[in-house]
């Protein structure tokens, strides 16, 4: 895993509607773990709910927006469940129209020199905030559908077998994130989810596509319980907010410990996308990153497991900021990448 150290990537959505000037930051900030571009101000079926909901049942679009109609629910989810046993993986892809950026991401690959690049990225929603984001006739939210939990989240675990199998000729190893943003509230009064069930979807999704070939991550922007991210035995990354929350993160050492002992890797998300300012510095952002190492350390944890294993983003994705400030923030990361290089 000595080629982790310091590596940066993105969480995955860009403000840009030109796919080829958003490619063009990815491969020149974050040339080694470069990740395909979700586009929603491009067009409104690339939001990270409606992107992803293409062929499950139930859902359609309608005036660009996602909607929940359960009228044939029975006969659609017959459908849906004879596509899963069959393994028809390629029925689960996400087309041109939900992810232009991921064709055009493709063939740059086809195109590229793919000597520098170290892992190929690629991102799915995760089940709770996909469900979460979803309305039932009643307008209460599919999370509480035990049938629909079910059937999505098996759903969602073929969108990455796809993505898995779709990037597979460019021999490069692939790491895979589960974005996860609505679990920062969890356990608060807006979510009646409990620790066991979250637990228990979130390892039969890992489970479920886990490959020697794939590191898969789970990414929350928000403060969680992080300990629910270190039970999930086959999960390889966490992808946490280390700008705002890295100190809710240290609460965990003893369960961040033995996550980073049996493998585990830190994706630290240390450029601040809704809160950035321009005035950050990469000099500011690494002495942050040390402080937190020196906390951690002085809680117990290894030195080089903790710099071995780290990874850089910036802390969400950046599809709702302008493009300008998309690019300062990915140059940003890449130079904070460098120093960490040549600093830890």
């Amino acid at each position: 895993m000595d080629k982790l150290k310091g590596l940066a990537t993105g969480i995955g959505s860009l403000p840009h509607q030109d796919v080829e000037e958003a490619l063009d930051l990815i491969f020149k900030y974050t040339p080694q773990i470069p990740f395909w571009p979700q586009l929603p101000k491009r067009d409104k079926k690339e939001a990270m709910v409606t992107q992803f909901s293409e062929n499950f049942p139930c859902l359609k679009i309608k005036k660009g927006e996602l909607v929940f109609e359960p009228e044939n629910k029975e006969k659609e989810l017959e459908q849906f469940y004879e596509r899963i046993i069959n393994n028809d993986i390629d029925y689960f892809k996400i087309s041109s129209d939900f992810a232009l950026g991921l064709y055009k991401f493709y063939s740059r690959l086809e195109k590229q020199n793919l000597k520098e690049i170290e892992f190929i990225k690629c991102q799915v929603t995760g089940p709770f905030t996909f469900l979460a984001s979803i309305n039932n006739e009643e307008g209460i939210a599919l999370l509480h559908d035990s049938i629909f939990m079910q059937a999505f989240l098996k759903g969602l675990s073929m969108k990455a077998l796809w993505q898995m199998k779709f990037f597979q000729k460019f021999g490069k190893k692939i790491i895979l994130f589960f974005d996860e943003p609505y679990l920062s509230c969890f356990g608060s009064a807006y979510t009646a989810l409990n620790k066991e069930e979250v637990i228990k979807g979130l390892s039969e999704l890992i489970s479920a596509v886990k490959s020697d070939n794939v590191l898969l991550g789970i990414h929350c922007c928000g403060n969680t319980d992080w300990s629910i991210f270190t039970e999930i035995k086959d999960l390889d990354i966490i992808s946490f907010d280390a700008f705002g929350f890295l100190e809710r993160l240290i609460l965990y050492t003893k369960q961040i410990n033995s996550f980073l002992k049996r493998g585990g890797i830190l994706c630290w998300g240390i450029v601040p996308t809704q809160e950035f300012s321009g005035k950050e510095t990469a000099n500011l952002l690494i002495e942050k990153i040390k402080e937190g190492l020196v906390a951690f350390l002085k809680k117990g944890l290894d030195k080089e497991l903790l710099e071995e294993n780290l990874l850089l983003s910036p802390t969400c994705g950046l599809g709702v900021l302008e493009v300008k400030q998309a690019e300062l923030i990915l140059r940003l990361l890449s130079e904070v990448s460098l120093l960490i290089k040549r600093s830890l």
